[in-house]
């Protein structure tokens, strides 16, 4: 059981919802669609009362068999009964095609809803949450929403038929109609009995789908470095035990749903059998005709069905509203960026002012405490330290991907939580290590921050980087398809796109996390002849890598456990012989043209060393 179990527990995020607000919810999304539910309505009373007619015209044919009348009006019965099939069929027909529409409709108004939550998420959401996981929401379980739109239908249908039937019933005969309804409570009672077991079957079901797909996911995106380390069996072998988990949940969420409907037919047929008995013996004693005892039997056939499928429904609905349920979580997710003010951020000149920011990514291990740094507008800054040190919260409290726990972020001098987020991002540049490319074209990817960029706006911006040179290497220039995540592109390449992007975007603030740290010497002074036409009168933020970018900025700041230790330029601090030396001495000592292996650490004496 454990490990049937294992890893299906809710997400941070996740939240439980009543039957009643779910219901509530879902309805929300039919409302627009009223118009045609009310079409859809007035179907499924025609088709269920053009249903009830035919066995109650068999009914009557019977009797006139028995009157000897049939020959009278048999031909009257038969396309009567011939008409009421047809009109079933049409009715049945035309409430379908609507349901499907307006099922369709739903879906994809859901699926864009939850699509725009997924964007709206904070970076640190994608951090805590597998990826799989989130499109496994987006896609399965906006599926199963489905299944709540075409169940509710088909319960508006029972509900009709049943009510159509037991007025049938009724008139035929009180005594016996008292008898039938009598078993209704039962099989409610059995298939509430049911309802729970089968929410929380599917709950699990759902998560562990969910699981294999994030697996698929990482999988997928990590393939490469499998294939390079041999490592197919191993990717396989920890695939295989959460597939098997989630054949055993889903395996026992079919026995839960395959269940139900033996046991309430055989309350039905226990049922049926002492109503046979009871009403062959009214008929021999006269009180009821043979056409009515028809009628009475096919009438609790017809009655029997839609109420063992109404209670089923309880279990079955258990799935579209438990996928509505974490479609529903992911959509009320709370942010945590939460800005106090949306104020036009302008055109920013790039000042930026740290005021005793405390930030941890758990709040109780805070890596920033009590932080205080400024930079100046068009300032190069360039954060150095070891890792962990807390270059790249800097980064990301900067482009506010994560909300911090106490002090002042200022831009400008305006608080960046009063700020209008998406216009403020609009003036943040970022490029990371590994630069990221969608599919389509090369110059697809450098007017993504501008797509009315013209086709001269984006030549101008690729020349302008590492001088062009790099486009004539490219199959078929600016028009070559960059592949999947760019991977068509050499590392290289993708950066040197990535920094077009970014000079086509024109952003005041320019984050970079070292764009030159896995290419070789030749593109990395491509790289660093771009990054100088983009840098230009912007203020930037460099997380070094890189000794040819830490001698080029303004500033050096020196980070140790989230505080500043140093801060100076290249040579002053070399010339210190601090934190920073020690620094330079275990990342960038041998990338200076002067480097002689075993020479030890550099001197207060030599700084140019």
């Amino acid at each position: 059981m454990g490990f049937i179990m294992d890893g299906l527990d809710a997400e941070d995020y996740d939240r439980t919802y009543g039957d009643r607000d779910l219901l509530r919810r879902i309805m929300s999304y039919f409302r627009p669609k009223l118009g045609t539910m009310l079409l859809v309505a007035a179907m499924i009373v025609l088709n269920s009362a053009a249903q009830a007619a035919i066995p109650l015209l068999v009914s009557e044919g019977v009797d006139a068999i028995a009157d000897g009348t049939i020959a009278a009006v048999g031909w009257q019965l038969a396309v009567a009964i011939l008409l009421a099939g047809a009109l079933s069929w049409v009715f049945n027909f035309v409430r379908q095609w609507n349901s499907a529409r307006v099922t369709g409709d739903i879906v994809l108004r859901l699926r864009e809803d939850a699509f725009d939550a997924v964007l709206a998420r904070d970076l640190s959401f994608y951090d805590e949450t597998p990826s799989g996981k989130i499109v496994s929401r987006v896609t399965s379980d906006t599926d199963d929403f489905a299944t709540v739109s075409t169940l509710t239908m088909d319960l508006i249908s029972q509900v009709l038929m049943v009510g159509f039937v037991t007025v049938l019933l009724f008139m035929r005969s009180v005594e016996l109609a008292l008898l039938t309804l009598l078993v209704v409570p039962i099989v409610v009672g059995i298939a509430l009995l049911f309802r729970r077991v089968a929410r929380i079957s599917t709950r699990r079901a759902q998560r562990s789908l969910s699981r294999v797909n994030a697996n698929l996911q990482e999988t997928m995106g990590g393939i490469a470095v499998a294939k390079n380390f041999r490592q197919e069996r191993q990717v396989y072998d920890e695939f295989r035990p959460i597939n098997r988990q989630s054949y055993q949940v889903t395996l026992r969420q079919g026995f839960v749903f395959s269940s139900i409907f033996p046991v309430l037919f055989l309350v039905a047929g226990l049922a049926t059998v002492g109503l046979v008995q009871l009403g062959g013996t009214t008929v021999l004693a006269g009180g009821l005709s043979a056409g009515d005892w028809y009628l009475f039997l096919q009438g609790v056939a017809l009655f029997w069905f839609p109420l063992t499928s109404i209670a089923a429904f309880w279990s079955q609905f258990q799935q579209g509203l438990s996928a509505s349920e974490r479609v529903f979580a992911l959509i009320d997710a709370p942010p945590r960026v939460v800005q106090t003010d949306a104020r036009p951020a302008g055109k920013l000149a790039g000042r930026i002012e740290f005021q005793g920011v405390t930030f941890g990514y758990d709040p109780a291990q805070p890596v920033l405490r009590d932080f205080d740094l400024l930079i100046e507008a068009g300032e190069s800054v360039a954060l150095v330290g070891h890792t962990g040190a807390g270059k790249s919260t800097l980064s990301k409290l900067i482009t506010r991907f994560y909300e911090f726990q106490d002090g002042r972020l200022l831009i400008d001098g305006q608080d960046i939580r009063s700020l209008d987020l998406g216009g403020y991002r609009r003036q943040i540049g970022a490029v990371p290590q590994i630069p990221f490319l969608f599919s389509g074209t090369v110059a697809d990817n450098i007017r993504y921050p501008r797509p009315d960029a013209s086709p001269e706006e984006v030549q101008a911006a690729a020349a302008a980087v590492g001088g062009g040179d790099w486009i004539d290497a490219l199959p078929n220039g600016l028009r070559t398809d960059v592949g999947e995540h760019g991977r068509a592109l050499s590392m290289g390449q993708r950066q040197l796109v990535a920094l077009a992007r970014l000079l086509i975007q024109d952003p005041a603030i320019v984050v970079l996390d070292e764009a030159t740290a896995s290419v070789d010497p030749l593109t990395e002074a491509q790289i660093q002849e771009g990054l100088d036409v983009v840098l230009a009168g912007r203020t930037s933020i460099v997380i070094a890598h890189r000794l040819s970018t830490i001698e080029h900025v303004d500033r050096i700041i020196v980070l140790d456990h989230g505080r500043i230790v140093e801060e100076g330029d290249h040579a002053t601090l070399l010339a210190r012989g601090g934190r920073y030396c020690e620094v330079y001495n275990t990342y960038f000592r041998h990338q200076s043209p002067n480097y002689r292996a075993g020479t030890g650490f550099v001197s207060v004496t030599s700084p140019d060393e």
